[in-house]
């Protein structure tokens, strides 16, 4: 009888201890703790904890600890991890092609625009597509503008003839680069600096706060504030497990997130205008800005990607966001 009772006993202690382990989320993402991504990755760790009671508990992975770019998702789609923060650009290979309209050269000139697209119909559309792909998108984060940077002067668009240009995996970056006569080259975010500085590629497209937070700005003479194309992320999770958390879980996690991400689209432009100072006081990168003619002229050049890859994402979802956004083309 003892025997019967003390097993009971430990089967209820074991019980209560299980039922009062939290809810472990492993969010991975591959890029620094100090970019608007990671602080924004730390602050829904913080704020999702603190309203859950502890009953969540939000394991952060920053700068591929885990994950390489091209790797993440698939450990998404596996329930390896449970949350990723990746580029627009990372759903293209994956099948929701839609999402590369995103990484068209000067579709957008202001975070409003960005906003009144990803924050609307369009945006929501759009992150419906992802379930089919076993992906549940809870928000959108925005980072800013890229810019061209190099070991030369870049000034006009042939400036980039012939240079090894690391871009992410999309195929409309790929027709970019070659439409301005650059070489593309398709790398993960963590291998950008040791490719800048043994020469595997000569230059990069990145916004301000990635450049400056991986270090890239040291082994790059030149930053030109091109603002030719937007990066922003998409905040998602396993459909499985999300739909698995008790409904009280999951509404005070996407209270936690809606939160989380009005944070990081505050401080995107803030980020910026920091790493562009500090990389401007460094004194390594010399950092330039075209005249109205310089962009006009870039501009030029590559807004004929938008209808060469129009067949990627539609001509009509392209036409919705020119619409939305009053897009003019070059006059």
């Amino acid at each position: 009888m003892r025997t019967l009772l003390a097993a009971i006993l430990a089967l209820t202690v074991t019980s209560s201890f299980a039922a009062e382990a939290p809810i472990v989320i492993k969010f991975s993402h591959v890029v620094a703790v100090d970019t608007p991504k990671g602080k924004a990755a730390d602050y829904f760790k913080k704020i999702a904890e603190e309203r859950t009671k502890g009953r969540v508990k939000v394991e952060v992975y920053p700068n591929s600890q885990l994950y390489k770019d091209k790797e993440e998702m698939e450990a998404l789609q596996l329930g390896a991890v449970q949350m990723l923060a990746p580029s627009l650009a990372k759903f293209g290979p994956l099948g929701v092609k839609e999402f590369e309209i995103f990484d068209l050269p000067y579709i957008f000139d202001s975070y409003a625009e960005v906003d009144k697209v990803m924050k609307g119909p369009i945006g929501a559309k759009l992150f419906t597509k992802l379930e089919t792909k076993g992906i549940k998108a809870l928000g959108f984060w925005e980072n800013g503008f890229k810019n061209f940077s190099s070991n030369k002067p870049i000034r006009t668009p042939n400036d980039l003839r012939g240079m090894k240009i690391r871009i992410q995996s999309s195929k409309v970056l790929d027709e970019e680069m070659r439409t301005l006569g650059a070489l593309p080259q398709v790398m993960a975010f963590s291998e950008v600096y040791q490719a800048l500085q043994t020469g595997v590629v000569d230059g990069t497209e990145l916004e301000p706060s990635n450049l400056y937070t991986s270090k890239a700005f040291e082994v790059q003479k030149h930053l030109t504030l091109t603002n030719h194309g937007f990066l922003g992320y998409a905040v998602i999770v396993n459909k499985t497990f999300w739909e698995g958390l008790p409904a009280d879980i999951r509404a005070t996690l996407t209270t936690a997130m809606n939160d989380s991400s009005t944070y990081a689209n505050q401080i995107a432009k803030q980020e910026t205008d920091k790493a562009l100072a500090a990389i401007k006081a460094s004194g390594k990168t010399t950092i330039y800005t075209p005249t109205a003619a310089e962009r006009a002229a870039f501009r030029k050049a590559l807004i004929p990607v938008h209808q060469k890859m129009s067949s990627r994402f539609g001509q009509d979802l392209l036409t919705e966001i020119y619409k939305e956004t009053a897009f003019k083309p070059v006059e």
